[in-house]
């Protein structure tokens, strides 16, 4: 038998464990930036339904081939794993993170790596001190890491990215410069260009509008704009990805809406499940290989980082007890393991765990609770099963990094610059929640008639443009115009009635700008644009129609019905909408009656919301 080797680090850092563990959990940066090399994984469904991850890589020329376990850790205070090697000359390596709170501040940071030989290559391997030549790095690269998450570094580990040839160079600075003469830059151009000349290749292989406008601190409209138009002139390139809702791994993926396939399998988690334009389908970039080609295969695929939704992850022997602590932000969890089986979901009002138990006709195989009387959040597991199981404790919030396809097909810059993204001919796709706007003029008859046809048709022309402009700084598209008329599509009710409110309110300012720039012309100058518009929230089918996504189903009927109620200077809200907590705070200083009536194709009086004009 080998014998095991061990060492052991320990530092005492100014900064929190909650402020060092998204540096130090994140084992798939941390691997990049010390050299590691990439690894292919695959990963074999079992007969009992589990799924076994074997690695492989090459490390200086010599092959090595791994199990892959799942990593185990309790969110801001440790992780752990041990491969257990196929081939190669180690038998087993396993690293060890902790993170504690001192006393007078900061915390105390350990790291344990152990392994064994395998053969007399492994053996002289541990005697020439291997542990320790891994161990030589670790220290500068925990106490960046600190400095990162104090505001003292521009990174989180110190990494040097591959030099870009001339050609390349020459290449982004010109599309730079293009993006940055256009209309969707929002002054980013230059801070895009430099994350991808300098990132990480973690940082780049799925870049997320949503998280970069966040570590931007910028608008997530700006930088989904910015995006798109990078990937219009080929600086970047799309892809769709159908995440898997269980582990949030994007499982199929395709860079057409056509090509995307209305299902997918999670070998991970070996289930089947469908995808979902407002839920699990997600747009994201990457470089596009002409600029910076990224790798293939994967520099760490189980660490605690790749899963943060996952607060609390154990793996437990058949019939194992265990106790841990965490303390869990307010929210919903959902309990369950790995492996195929059952779950359950409950909630907690932040710091101990809420005392529960699984109940057996939901989840047979294991118990999980709060210790009685326990106020620091010890938790007991234990395996009720007789194979082994890996515990999840997730945050069911794990999707608000994803900008979905429902919210970035719903931008007016995604129709505008990539507008061959359209679902394949005759197919359908089910959206759970869209709010639709549509807008007529009344008396548009009356005003070509006291204009002329050219200048009425010019004054509608305008007020098109002024709609577009506030629906697009409202997050909202332009669907399509039907003579006067618009049908504009927004992804949250708070979006859409913003806009609407905007529009009422600048309408007035509109016809008083008209009829000013009128008199001074010596043209007619009592004309004025009398709009009317109508609001509806719910569930729609997109499709393609001539060549562009649309909207069909009862909520777009309904809106267009209720537009049709309104009078010049009106909105009309469906009563469903204006209830909305967020749109109901909108409308708090505004002037309502609450009316209902029977529309053209529904069965029975709907009830909606006047809005009259403001004076």
């Amino acid at each position: 038998m080998q014998k095991q080797h061990e060492r052991v680090w320990t530092w005492d850092l100014p900064a929190s464990p909650a402020a060092l563990w998204p540096y130090l959990s994140d084992t798939a940066r941390f691997n990049e930036a010390a050299g590691t090399p990439r690894y292919a994984v695959e990963e074999i469904t079992q007969p009992d339904g589990s799924v076994q991850r074997r690695a492989t890589a090459s490390y200086k020329g010599v092959a090595v081939e791994w199990d892959d376990p799942p990593f185990e850790w309790v969110v801001e205070r440790e992780f752990r794993q041990l491969r257990i090697f196929r081939r190669g000359p180690l038998a087993s390596l396993g690293p060890m993170l902790r993170l504690e709170a001192r006393p007078e501040g900061g915390s105390r940071v350990t790291y344990r790596l152990n392994g064994t030989p395998r053969g007399l290559v492994g053996h002289l391997l541990f005697a020439t001190g291997l542990l320790d030549k891994i161990g030589q790095g670790l220290e500068g690269m925990v106490r960046q890491a600190a400095s990162f998450a104090a505001g003292e570094a521009a990174m989180p580990f110190a990494y040097t990215p591959p030099d870009l040839t001339p050609e390349q160079e020459a290449r982004l600075a010109g599309l730079t410069r293009q993006i940055a003469g256009g209309a969707y830059h929002h002054d980013l151009a230059d801070r895009l260009a430099g994350h991808i000349a300098a990132a990480q290749e973690v940082d780049l292989i799925r870049m997320r509008p949503r998280k970069l406008a966040r570590d931007w601190q910028v608008p997530v409209r700006h930088v989904a704009e910015l995006c798109l138009e990078a990937t219009r002139l080929g600086l970047l390139s799309l892809s769709w990805n159908l995440l898997c809702p269980r582990c949030g791994g994007a499982k199929a993926t395709a860079t057409t809406l056509e090509d995307l396939p209305k299902q997918a399998h999670c070998p991970s988690c070996n289930i089947a499940y469908d995808g979902s334009f407002t839920r699990n389908i997600e747009i994201s970039f990457r470089p596009a290989a002409a600029i910076r080609a990224i790798g293939d295969g994967e520099f760490c695929m189980g660490g605690p980082h790749v899963s943060r939704h996952i607060l609390v992850q154990q793996i437990l022997a058949p019939g194992e007890q265990r106790r841990v602590t965490a303390t869990l932000p307010a929210g919903e969890y959902r309990l369950r393991t790995l492996e195929p089986g059952g779950e359950c979901v409950t909630t907690c009002d932040g710091g101990a765990f809420p005392t529960m138990i699984a109940e057996d006709a939901v989840a047979p195989d294991f118990t999980i609770r709060a210790e009685a009387g326990d106020t620091i959040g010890g938790i007991v597991l234990r395996n009720h099963s007789s194979r082994l199981l890996t515990f999840v404790i997730e945050s069911r919030a794990w999707r608000s990094e994803a900008l979905t396809a429902h919210e970035v097909t719903t931008l007016q810059a995604f129709r505008d610059l990539l507008p061959d993204q359209v679902l394949r001919a005759g197919e359908d796709v089910g959206i759970d929640s869209i709010t639709l706007m549509f807008t007529d003029l009344e008396g548009s008859t009356a005003l070509y008639e006291q204009l002329g046809d050219a200048a009425a048709y010019r004054l509608v022309r305008r007020h098109f443009g002024v709609l577009a402009e506030i629906i697009r700084e409202h997050d909202g598209a332009l669907i399509k115009t039907i003579g006067d008329a618009v049908m504009a599509a927004f992804a949250t009710p708070e979006q859409a009635v913003r806009a609407a409110l905007r529009i009422h309110d600048r309408i007035a300012a509109f016809n008083a700008d008209y009829r000013q720039e009128a008199a001074a012309d010596g043209r007619i100058a009592d004309a004025a644009i009398g709009l009317k518009m109508g609001l509806h929230g719910g569930r729609c089918i997109a499709v393609t129609l001539n060549e562009r996504l649309d909207y069909f189903g009862s909520t777009v009927n309904m809106a267009a019905r209720l537009q049709g109620l309104s009078h010049r200077g009106e909105v009309i809200l469906s009563e469903q909408l204006a209830a909305d907590p967020a749109v109901a705070e909108l409308l708090q200083d505004r002037t309502l009656s609450r009316e209902s009536a029977v529309l053209k194709g529904f069965d029975r009086p709907v009830s909606f919301v006047r809005l009259t004009a403001r004076s």
